[in-house]
């Protein structure tokens, strides 16, 4: 006789309420039973005390007999530590990941978005060459100013000194004109 600890549904309609019982492999799923091993109550928050109940002494006679657990029973025992815990299975359902469509928009959203970043950073670095180059002109065209104004001044100078030599009184400068007084 092959022996399986498994779950008995009870319950109402969309209630759903399962014993953990040791059957007969062959038996229906609500049918005949050899033992009841405790409860699982699916309806009661996880960290709820009545969420499952199992007698422990009871399951490790049935496993050293021979009874192999369903998979959510091999579960649940080995959250409790009774056996070890199964892998995951490695037949998972791919309804977690996206469909076709869905992937082909996030990958065309990616590139979009990395359009534009580049084109963002291209348009930076414009900016920052203009800027320099901006910065640049200014600093030659004060420089310029600068060479003219001394140069100004330098000829300027030096008319005054002709001048104060042949003795004729220089002309006077704009920054040396009288303001007429306001009345």
């Amino acid at each position: 006789m092959a022996l399986r600890i498994r779950l008995s549904r009870g319950g109402a309609k969309k209630r759903p309420f399962y014993r953990i019982i040791v059957a007969d492999s062959r038996k229906p799923r609500d049918g005949r039973f050899i033992e009841r091993l405790g409860t699982y109550n699916p309806m009661v928050a996880k960290d709820h005390p009545d969420r499952l109940k199992i007698n422990d002494e009871r399951t490790k006679y049935w496993l050293g007999v021979g009874a192999k657990p369903s998979e959510r029973v091999a579960r649940f025992l080995g959250d409790r530590g009774i056996i070890e815990k199964p892998p995951i299975p490695s037949k998972q359902t791919k309804q977690h990941l996206p469909k076709n469509k869905m992937v082909e928009r996030q990958k065309a959203a990616a590139e979009r978005a990395a359009k534009m970043a580049e084109s963002r950073a291209a348009a930076e670095v414009e900016a920052k060459k203009a800027a320099d180059e901006k910065a640049k002109a200014e600093a030659e065209a004060a420089l310029l100013a600068a060479a003219e104004e001394k140069s100004r001044q330098e000829k300027a100078a030096a008319d005054a000194k002709a001048a104060a030599a042949d003795g004729i009184a220089p002309p006077p400068a704009a920054a040396e004109v009288p303001k007429a007084e306001e009345k």
